[in-house]
């Protein structure tokens, strides 16, 4: 019982009992922001690392079968072959963590990706992305449907509702549910943090996530007008080590939604590596939810490559 404990009285007390003191957060916060970022080839290191764990996202209202296979191409290729040969990394198989998309979009991407003999996971979101306002049982067929064309991860979005007015055991049986229709497919929990209220509200909502058998929390969809904050990592990153002391289940951590330049990829790695250790380095137990960050880390390397930055034609788009 490990990957998910029973919603039990002690955790509900756990859950109940829960403080966050929002200046000691704000604190540290600044701190990780405050920090140097490593330069010359040990930043091109971050950089590299930071592109293994990206979930290449499009969630666009307009997305096609054949803007999704370019997304499939470039997850499988993430930087230019002749910048990897001149780092020496060009054979050691870099490809960002997975290519995330909508569950009708699923079918699309896993097609492309067996057409280019790669292995690279699907991820869909569901769950009536991103309001999560839909019906159970919709919610419930939308996660089957992405499995059942291929997707093996599903980020699944929280019913903000049940959080805001403090009905955690209800949640916890909705997350259990999304869990049971997840399958074998890994399952994110998206607690859309701009719109819970308060930082107590996001550690509760994340140790009740963990609870029911999420195997990351991610902070956003992307969608909200507050996304991934350093703050809230704190917290939730916070509460995922609390999880793993006491149950000894490591829960992975996704920050999505306005993660745009290298250096905030970087100063994210920093944030794992600081508060979880390197353990959390890796695509297993860290995501980064972004659609245009690859383009910016690609810009970086080649300019650590060459010495200038690149015209916009010189790198093939995602």
């Amino acid at each position: 019982c490990l990957a998910y404990c029973r919603f039990s009285m002690e955790n509900l007390e756990w859950v109940s009992k829960v403080r966050v003191n929002t200046q000691a957060v704000l604190k540290r916060a600044q701190q990780i922001q405050g920090h140097k970022v490593a330069k010359k080839q040990w930043q091109a290191a971050w950089m590299l690392k930071a592109v293994t764990c990206i979930d290449l996202t499009t969630l666009a209202g307009d997305d096609t079968p054949s803007n999704v296979h370019r997304l499939c191409m470039k997850a499988t290729q993430p930087i230019r072959h002749d910048l990897l040969k001149s780092m020496d990394m060009h054979d050691k198989g870099i490809t960002t963590a997975a290519v995330c998309v909508y569950p009708s979009r699923v079918a699309d991407a896993v097609k492309s990706l067996k057409a280019a003999n790669s292995s690279l996971p699907v991820a869909s979101v569901a769950t009536g992305f991103p309001a999560g306002q839909t019906p159970l049982k919709t919610r419930l067929a939308e996660v089957q449907m992405a499995v059942e064309d291929g997707a093996t991860e599903i980020d699944i979005v929280i019913n903000r509702t049940l959080a805001l007015t403090g009905q955690w055991a209800a949640l916890y049986d909705e997350i259990r549910q999304f869990r049971e229709a997840c399958a074998d497919a890994h399952m994110k929990t998206i607690l859309a943090v701009g719109e819970l209220g308060t930082f107590t509200n996001v550690y509760k909502a994340s140790l009740v996530s963990m609870m029911a058998g999420s195997d990351f929390i991610k902070t956003s969809t992307g969608k909200e007008t507050v996304n991934a904050t350093y703050p809230v990592a704190i917290v939730m990153v916070r509460a995922i080590r609390d999880y793993f002391l006491r149950t000894g289940y490591k829960v992975g951590f996704k920050p999505a939604g306005g993660i745009r330049t290298a250096q905030e990829s970087v100063v994210w790695l920093t944030l794992m590596k600081e508060e979880l250790g390197d353990e959390w380095l890796n695509p297993h137990l860290f995501r980064l939810g972004a659609s245009s960050l690859l383009a910016d880390i690609e810009r970086q390397i080649y300019h650590y490559v060459t010495g200038r930055y690149p015209a916009f034609h010189e790198l093939p788009m995602a």
